[in-house]
């Protein structure tokens, strides 16, 4: 019986990358020269310091541009508050990994309320998704891209 998983996941590597990336885009832009810039990367969390709160957006921009460049959804982060710290400001970027159950049963209701003949069941961090035929999960997948969620998803390991 055909199957696959709806996951909502961050690859650790690429995420390094991009994270990489945008520092060095910062080292070499001309607006940051001589300012204490910087990101700090630890698993999934990045912390953004810069002098200014106006340099905290252009470098949360600049996050964005490199994980759109390495195909990771920028819908995943999520952004904490501005705080000041004596000559320097600082704010945690967190990204998403795994399903919350709000989104993961907003998921099975929509693929119900479509009436595609397929089965779906929330398995920790992910929806299972199982139908007698290829097409219906075709569908689903389909489905699934048109709609507008809060978290960014991933289709895989999809079963013949």
């Amino acid at each position: 019986m055909p199957a696959f998983d709806i996951v909502s996941e961050v690859d650790l590597h690429i995420f390094t990358n991009a994270v990489d990336q945008a520092g060095r885009v910062i080292d070499t832009r001309f607006d940051f020269k001589g300012v204490d810039a910087r990101f700090e990367r630890e698993g999934l969390t990045v912390t953004l310091f810069a002098e200014a709160e106006f340099q905290l957006q252009q470098m949360e921009d600049l996050l964005r541009a490199a994980l759109v460049k390495v195909k990771i959804d920028p819908l995943a982060m999520e952004l904490g508050d501005v705080k000041g710290a004596g000559k320097q400001v600082k704010q945690l970027v967190t990204m998403q990994s795994g399903l919350t159950s709000d989104v993961a049963r907003k998921i099975v209701k929509l693929i119900k309320e479509s009436k595609i003949k397929v089965q779906s069941q929330i398995q920790d961090e992910q929806v299972r998704v199982t139908g007698k035929k290829r097409d219906d999960l075709q569908q689903v997948m389909a489905l699934l891209r048109a709609e507008e969620l809060d978290q960014p998803l991933q289709f895989t390991n999809f079963r013949d």
